[in-house]
């Protein structure tokens, strides 16, 4: 290889005044270089056939197409000024718009990606591999972040953020051999959390289908049942009565621009979806448009894209965002948390899911939510459908927290053990490290969702709903 392109780049330097201390114990085998010698800022313009990249925190730098196949949604394509963007090689990495969050992101194919954004060309003395675990490692990042006063969320970085921040440089086959023990441990450690992931999802599972059961059949599994008249219903137990929403909930939609000292705010983000739990922010939040008010006990049914199950029945009053409808229970006819349980439950939700409006931002509406016929057993039988409800989902609960914390504990190890290896605190030269196949480095340990949140291109910014 022809290193005289690169020999500018090849001297080894102490760390330049003003440059960000974070490599405070190293190998003696080891150097410290500043980082503009590592890696050249390339400042090439998008190239004729280019094909157009995501930067993401989740995949790193990889085409639209192939974004949009791992998340599951269309991304909005850039049609202008294509011939200003940057041109990025493979094995290039990205300072992103969130670099100082997640670290920089290695490029995984040819193209091009928005222009504010710096591509960083690695020089001979680099391994792609090494540097691509360092630059995620928990102590850069911080290193990173400690380059400016001033960077916020939202907020780039650039080329002169990255140089404050001097790099470890073990001996070239080191890297490669901590490569290769961090690819291996990524693959492990990623391959167990999918695992997790698809317990969780398999329980959550369990748990729909119990409510599903118990809130449309009871418990009884020999009770007579008889026709409903209502196709998407189908038998119903003999003794249980059906009547329209409408007639069984009103529907409340008392705006307001203000909320009492002793009122929560409750937005869509903040609930969960299939479990109805409510979390809120630790900070006080400020609205400047109208909001709904709601009392104690009332329900709350999220329209906006109904398939999320977004029902929540909260223990406060306060005011909620327009996108909720304010359902107030007949007290007579339902205990209202038997109809919270019947309206999140599968059956109900896939019926107002079929219902919505709109390609991009499907919304369910209260005449057809209105006019939904549900079955419902006495009151005393609510009761009692509503305590095995309570039972069984204790157990399932209880699982899932269990896969969630070992998937929080793995996590940590895996982000210490990362940034012990990359600083040469944990010695793998004398480890036998097999290479790992490039179908085990697509193992992932993001849900589609987290992967969508950790979009960082304009071009995919805006996912088609």
């Amino acid at each position: 290889m022809n290193l005289a392109p690169y020999t500018k780049y090849l001297k080894c330097e102490p760390p330049l005044l003003g440059h960000i201390p974070w490599l405070t114990r190293l190998p003696d085998r080891w150097q410290v270089i500043p980082s503009k010698r590592l890696f050249v800022h390339r400042k090439e313009r998008a190239r004729e056939g280019d094909i157009q990249l995501s930067a993401t925190q989740a995949y790193g730098v990889i085409p639209q197409a192939e974004f949009e196949r791992l998340v599951g949604r269309k991304v909005v394509r850039i049609t202008h000024n294509l011939e200003k963007r940057a041109h990025v090689e493979p094995d290039d990495f990205v300072i992103s718009m969130r670099s100082f969050q997640g670290g920089l992101e290695r490029a995984w194919a040819r193209g091009c990606i928005r222009s504010s954004y710096v591509v960083l060309e690695p020089t001979p003395q680099a391994h792609v591999g090494y540097f691509a675990h360092l630059f995620k490692c928990a102590d850069y990042i911080s290193a990173l972040q400690a380059t400016s006063d001033f960077i916020r969320d939202g907020q780039d970085l650039n080329f002169g953020n990255f140089s404050l921040v001097d790099l470890p440089l073990p001996p070239k086959e080191e890297q490669e051999k901590i490569a290769r023990f961090l690819d291996r441990e990524s693959f492990r450690i990623k391959k167990f959390i999918r695992n997790k992931r698809r317990l969780i999802e398999l329980l959550r599972e369990q748990k729909q289908n119990i409510i599903n059961q118990a809130v449309t059949r009871g418990l009884d599994p020999n009770v007579k049942l008889q026709p409903s008249g209502v196709e998407w219903i189908g038998d119903i137990p003999a003794h249980w009565d059906f009547r329209r929403v409408k007639y069984l909930c009103r529907n409340v939609n008392k705006q307001t621009s203000e909320k009492g000292s002793d009122e929560v705010y409750i937005a869509l983000e903040y609930v969960e979806g299939w479990t109805g739990q409510i979390s809120l922010p630790d900070e006080d939040v400020s609205f400047v448009s109208q909001v709904k008010r709601f009392e104690a006990g009332d329900i709350l049914f999220g329209k906006l894209r109904p398939y999320l199950a977004k029902v929540a029945r909260p223990e406060n009053r306060g005011v909620c965002v327009g996108e909720f409808l304010v359902l107030r229970p007949s007290r007579d006819k339902l205990v209202a948390e038997f109809l919270e349980q019947k309206l999140r439950s599968r059956d109900v939700i896939d019926i107002i899911n079929s219902s919505t409006f709109g390609a991009k931002m499907p919304r369910a509406d209260w005449a057809f939510i209105g006019n939904l016929m549900i079955a419902y057993p006495p009151l005393g039988e609510q009761r009692e459908i509503l305590g095995y409800i309570q039972k069984r989902s204790a157990e399932t609960d209880q699982a899932i927290t269990r896969a969630e914390r070992e998937i929080e504990l793995i996590r940590e190890y895996y982000t210490r053990l990362i940034s012990d290896v990359v600083t040469g605190q944990v010695d793998v030269r004398g480890m036998e490290v097999p290479d790992v196949t490039e179908e085990k480095r697509q193992v992932l340990d993001y849900s589609p969702e987290e992967a969508e949140d950790l979009v960082d291109d304009e071009a995919a910014a805006e996912v088609a709903q």
